[in-house]
């Protein structure tokens, strides 16, 4: 098992059987007074798969990830993690057990330096120790693109580097699966280019992903599993483009009966 990154090459972290289910969501609830914003959501994710998660506004996406991650409780239903029970689990604890998630503002410390905010991601989220945390960080931003931006402030960086930080300071770490919410958005068309790349070379080294994108072109690039959500619910999974073709799934975007 490799415990950190070589830059540009290696596998990523990750100990599971290939194809094993690495996370899974079991009939999740999640009410906000009388509304249900996660209505009986089972969700599962294999090791090494790269999953899309789509659906209009308000369809419970990021409710999903944040249920996920232990940003708050679900009211009922379970949530496992490599075989282990994280339903109540904190947000720490799951962090610690490889589970890492991005946000779709960028969140880093603006006071620091690029190389600072990805070292203290690798010690406070990674454990590791100060010289072991030096090189983690190294080799993260060696395979974000980010080492010539190492000392430059958080706060002087565009949005792609931003968002690049971002996940730089996720894989700093050391997650087996990564929560990607939205890291696409508004970006260039010519800077969603140099973010797939990115996020593509994340799933040929190993890790395991999943991406909630309303830019769909450029989720389905990487993808190899698509989830449809709607009002909360699940509406349709599986192969990208069938999904698509669905007729719910359809209705879901355009409002309406496809033709």
């Amino acid at each position: 098992m490799t415990q950190h990154p070589t830059p540009g090459t290696g596998d990523l972290h990750r100990d599971a059987p290939p194809g094993a289910v690495v996370l899974s969501a079991d009939r999740l609830v999640k009410r906000f007074g009388s509304l249900r914003a996660l209505d009986t959501v089972s969700f599962h994710v294999r090791d090494g798969e790269a999953v899309g998660v789509v659906g209009p506004n308000g369809a419970g996406k990021t409710t999903l990830f944040a249920a996920l991650a232990g940003t708050f409780p679900v009211n009922e239903g379970r949530i496992s993690f490599g075989g282990q029970a994280i339903t109540h689990a904190s947000a720490e604890t799951r962090n610690a057990l490889g589970l890492a998630r991005t946000y779709q503002v960028p969140r880093p410390f603006l006071g620091m330096t690029v190389f600072e905010n990805v070292l203290v991601a690798a010690q406070a989220g990674g454990g590791a120790g100060q010289a072991e945390a030096r090189d983690l960080a190294a080799d993260v931003l060696a395979r974000t693109g980010l080492m010539q931006l190492a000392n430059v402030p958080a706060a002087a960086t565009g949005l792609l580097d931003r968002k690049r930080l971002e996940v730089a300071r996720a894989i700093a770490t050391r997650p087996k699966v990564i929560l990607l919410d939205e890291i696409g958005g508004g970006l260039t068309e010519a800077e969603l280019v140099k973010l797939i790349a990115l996020i593509d070379s994340l799933k040929a080294a190993g890790l395991t992903i999943v991406w909630i994108e309303h830019i769909l072109h450029a989720l389905l690039k990487v993808v190899t599993r698509l989830v449809c959500m709607a009002e909360g619910r699940v509406l349709a999974e599986g192969d990208p483009q069938e999904v698509m073709k669905d007729p719910s799934v359809r209705r879901a975007y355009l409002g309406s009966d496809p033709e």
